[in-house]
């Protein structure tokens, strides 16, 4: 019998996307948490941006993002909710190539234990478009930790059985510095 390979930890070029009509760097803590926390997990923040919760210039930003040669992931916080605003999922779900359903059902049942029945209105999805991976969450920084918690681990390739990682598309070596 053959001995499992260890695949050690690849750092990932992510972006970060808060969607608000009322948030800005000062202000936006859910954002901040999660370039804060990609980095010390090891990763790379190669852009961070707040727009307002417009679909096209949402699909705009993250198709750019998609198209790019350097952004292997997308964490998008806001605009998941049920307010008129909330359209992240109606801006995202169309440019993915495959749906991460689990994502979302995984969010949400994590997120019961915390909010009980306040959930069933988070409308988190996750999907995979050009070989990257973009997931989109509440955009209260509990929610984002709470993502992150399932986030974390898809992210990194050592994680078993399986993780993102080899979905992906291998970067362009721009990692050094952050544009965001």
């Amino acid at each position: 019998m053959a001995a499992k390979q260890t695949v050690p930890f690849t750092p990932l070029n992510i972006a970060v996307l808060t969607v608000s009509d009322t948030r800005d760097e000062s202000t936006d803590t859910s954002g901040g948490y999660l370039a804060d926390t990609l980095k010390q997990t090891g990763h790379h923040l190669i852009d961070k941006k707040i727009i307002k919760d417009d679909i096209y210039q949402m699909r705009a930003v993250v198709s750019n993002w998609i198209a790019s040669t350097d952004v292997q992931a997308v964490l998008i916080t806001g605009g998941t909710g049920f307010t008129k605003r909330d359209s992240t999922p109606e801006a995202m779900l169309p440019l993915f190539d495959k749906v991460v359903d689990g994502f979302g059902e995984l969010f949400r049942h994590v997120s019961y234990q915390e909010i009980g029945t306040s959930t069933i209105q988070s409308r988190a999805v996750a999907g995979l478009a050009n070989g990257t991976i973009v997931f989109c969450m509440p955009g209260s920084t509990g929610a984002c930790k709470t993502a992150w918690g399932i986030i974390e681990s898809q992210l990194d390739a050592s994680h078993r059985p399986c993780n993102f990682v080899g979905q992906l598309k291998s970067a362009v070596d721009t990692c050094n510095t952050s544009r965001g």
